[in-house]
């Protein structure tokens, strides 16, 4: 599967992305691929290249390219290392909506200038914090979106003034969450004022809770499970084939 490195410049620096294609001449539909809270890495270079196969160039952003060159995270290990789980929460806690919002229209600005890429909207996916950076980038993007996907995400609902939720009436994409069970990071009630607002909104959506632990379908953390994550890309294929050709 082809695979280019390359740079991107926003407003705040330099992000290196990787960006998948399937093999042959193309163009294809571009995706955004945005990791869980571990970052960028060779796990998520591997699930990249797996939706590129399905037909799509597919770029996965250093979210956390603000940091510098950061060490890399072991999401089997973080959360029971007490100082490794203050690194990450930090690392987390500087992603804020703007800047999720920001680096977006760079990332899409790029897929639309690259010769591999066709059309001007694009698909999102992503995984924990991923999974609510594109829901978020939906509503503050939304002429740029076509298809949005949250995976396990978190924070999806909040109290906060900024909760993805509130701006499903801007959201012009159709949107698929597919939730964990037991996930106090996205519960029942969540779903239910989720279903709710993209409801009231007229937004056409999908939202599942599968089987299995926040985490279920990247590979390296350790709640990972085989059958959750074959149902979830079977979700992509069938969901962004639908809304992105």
């Amino acid at each position: 599967m082809p695979k280019i490195t390359d740079t991107i410049t926003t407003a705040d620096g330099t992000c290196t992305v990787h960006l998948f294609t399937p093999e042959g001449d193309g163009p294809w539909p571009g995706v955004v691929m945005y990791p869980d809270a571990g970052g960028a890495r060779d796990t998520f270079d591997e699930m990249g290249a797996k939706l590129a196969d399905f037909g799509y160039a597919v770029l996965v952003p250093d979210v956390y390219y603000r940091e510098g060159d950061w060490a890399p995270i072991d999401m089997k290990t973080v959360f029971g290392d007490p100082e490794e789980r203050k690194r990450l929460m930090s690392m987390m806690g500087n992603v804020t909506h703007d800047k999720m919002a920001m680096d977006a229209g760079a990332f899409f600005d790029y897929l639309a200038g690259r010769p591999e890429v066709s059309g001007d909207k694009f698909g999102t996916t992503g995984y924990c914090m991923g999974g609510r950076t594109s829901l978020t980038v939906a509503g503050r993007v939304p002429d740029r979106v076509a298809a949005a996907m949250s995976f396990h995400g978190g924070g999806l609902v909040t109290d906060s003034e900024d909760s993805p939720h509130l701006k499903a009436d801007q959201i012009q994409a159709a949107v698929y969450v597919g939730g964990a069970e037991n996930d106090a990071s996205f519960t029942a009630d969540h779903a239910e004022q989720l279903e709710k607002a993209l409801t009231a909104a007229g937004v056409e959506h999908t939202i599942e809770t599968y089987p299995a632990a926040h985490g279920f379908a990247v590979p390296d953390n350790g709640p990972y499970d085989a059958a959750a994550a074959d149902r979830h890309w079977n979700a992509m294929h069938d969901f962004f084939g639908a809304h992105l050709g």
